[in-house]
């Protein structure tokens, strides 16, 4: 193994993601190890840890295997750029963009449900506090007797 390529354990601990879901995106083609080792072992670059970084940013914001596909597809095609053709190039770029707009949208959905659930919490802080604070022994009822 060279000092450019990394094996899978590597990867794995610098992306935070585990061995089954490096494999798993290998498995439906959004990432391709860059080589292999004689013994066969996967050989990932700092390009594909790049790549698996993309793709763990996307997830959490609920983007589809399709989805993270195209975007690393149009990353991939805008960074091989070479061509003179200016439509091509603001295609890319404009479906780059309305990624960019979903995300921010994904954002504040997020940040939503985070509010509501902070909410929740110090809802239930609060009833907790006066509950606890009202009597600390187990209630008993008085028998008639």
């Amino acid at each position: 193994m060279d000092d450019d390529h990394m094996q899978i354990g590597e990867v794995a601990a610098r992306t935070q993601l585990s061995l089954r879901t490096i494999r798993h995106y290998e498995d439906v083609g959004l990432v391709i190890p860059s080589a292999r080792s004689q013994g066969g072992f996967r050989l990932y670059a700092e390009t594909d840890v790049q790549r698996l970084m993309v793709i763990r940013r996307m997830k959490p914001l609920g983007f589809t295997l399709d989805e993270m596909r195209d975007l690393l597809d149009v990353t991939d095609r805008l960074d091989a750029f070479r061509s003179a053709d200016r439509a091509e190039r603001a295609e890319l770029l404009e479906r780059m963009a309305g990624y960019e707009r979903t995300a921010a949208r994904k954002i504040e959905e997020l940040r939503t449900q985070l509010s509501r659930a902070e909410d929740f919490a110090a809802t239930l802080r609060s009833r907790l506090q006066s509950v606890s604070g009202e009597d600390s022994g187990p209630r008993t009822a008085a028998l008639p007797g």
